[in-house]
């Protein structure tokens, strides 16, 4: 009995130990293979993945931020592995893969920095958000910046210089990022 013990707990300590390369791709949609489609009132990626990993048919997901044409973001769970096409429009995965954001440089996505606002502007949407953060490095009382998407609570993007550098919280609506 302990053998077979010792056996089990050094497999998943094998298992906890080895690293897993499988992740979401933000920037990238999967075409094709659609069965069901629903919307995510939240806006956030992390409930497509989650309904893909409850769904035994689900093989792969694809989530569509929202836009000035949808009012919400859209699920859509697939039968089939489909070949990634880049599209800044979505998030997409295949079922076990984690959902990690992308790291470019300073930029933080999914953050938010909520306070600290002295300037609300409306810019052009940015898959990336480097319009906001390049008006922030331009101005000198910037310290920090948040730039949301559209269709989050407003139509158009909008870019918020902040003077003070606040706490970042986990939303998928934003880009974030400190400048000074």
């Amino acid at each position: 009995m302990n053998q077979c013990f010792a056996m089990l707990m050094a497999c998943l300590l094998a298992l906890a130990a080895s690293p897993t390369t499988a992740s979401a791709q933000a920037g990238f949609d999967r075409p094709g293979g659609d069965y069901t489609s629903a919307p995510v009132r939240t806006g956030d990626p992390a409930i497509c993945a989650a309904r893909c990993e409850r769904d035994g048919r689900c093989r792969a997901w694809s989530f569509s931020y929202p836009n000035t044409a949808t009012k919400d973001a859209t699920c859509r769970l697939k039968n089939k592995v489909m070949p990634t096409k880049e599209d800044a429009c979505c998030v997409s995965g295949i079922r076990g893969a984690a959902l990690l954001e992308p790291r470019l440089g300073t930029l933080e996505f999914a953050i938010d920095r909520y306070g600290g606002d002295y300037k609300a502007i409306d810019i052009p949407p940015d898959a990336t958000g480097s319009g906001c953060a390049k008006a922030c490095q331009a101005d000198s009382k910037c310290r920090a910046f948040t730039y949301l998407r559209p269709g989050y609570g407003n139509t158009t993007a909008r870019c918020f210089l902040k003077d003070r550098i606040t706490k970042p919280r986990r939303k998928p609506c934003c880009i974030s990022g400190v400048v000074r």
